[in-house]
């Protein structure tokens, strides 16, 4: 095996797209890779110094969406291009933007499943960013990528992940197995 030394490869890295709005009402978005399950109603994200979390410090809510292929080069956009440089970038992505039922935070119509957050803490506060750990108030899904037991069907979204090996954005394939049953047929032996 070929030694890379020390990186945090973990794979894969889900793109996710935050939603805010300003003390104003203006919806801004940026694209975060460096998030993960906290517990099973909350979320954490890695975030540095944007316009989003100056946001978060003023309304505390916000959506995340899950970066598909189709709305792959905006959301790689809302991640390399700040508000504070270019006031329209929400109307370059061509989103269509909607209030979300359950925070006060944007909706991203075109992104299959949006969940609504809530800021629960901030640890690690170091001045150029903070660990969020959210609770998630509600998801939403539309109808056309439900799977026939009614939630959510991740083969349907066409979900991409952040390859930070090669600074690419990789899509999601196809179930390949069952969780909590496939690893039955050893204990059968």
């Amino acid at each position: 095996m070929k030694s890379f030394g020390k990186k945090a490869w973990l794979l894969p890295q889900l793109v996710l797209i935050i939603g805010t709005y300003d003390s104003n009402g203006k919806p801004n978005a940026m694209n975060a890779a460096w998030a993960g399950t906290w517990d099973e109603d909350s979320i954490m994200i890695s975030l540095g110094k944007h316009s989003t979390t100056k946001n978060l410090d003023e309304t505390g809510e916000f959506t995340v969406a899950f970066a598909t292929v189709e709305t792959l080069v905006a959301s790689d956009f809302v991640g390399i291009v700040s508000l504070k440089n270019d006031p329209e970038k929400i109307q370059k992505t061509g989103w269509t933007v909607l209030h979300a039922e359950h925070v006060n935070a944007p909706v991203f119509k075109e992104f299959p499943m949006t969940m609504e957050c809530r800021v629960q803490e901030k640890l690690n506060d170091t001045g150029s960013g903070y660990y969020l750990i959210a609770e998630v108030v509600n998801v939403l899904c539309d109808e056309a990528f439900l799977a026939e037991d009614g939630k959510p069907d991740m083969t349907k979204l066409h979900l991409i992940t952040f390859d930070p090996i090669h600074n690419r954005y990789v899509e999601m394939g196809s179930a390949v197995g069952n969780a909590f049953s496939d690893g039955k047929k050893l204990s059968k032996k």
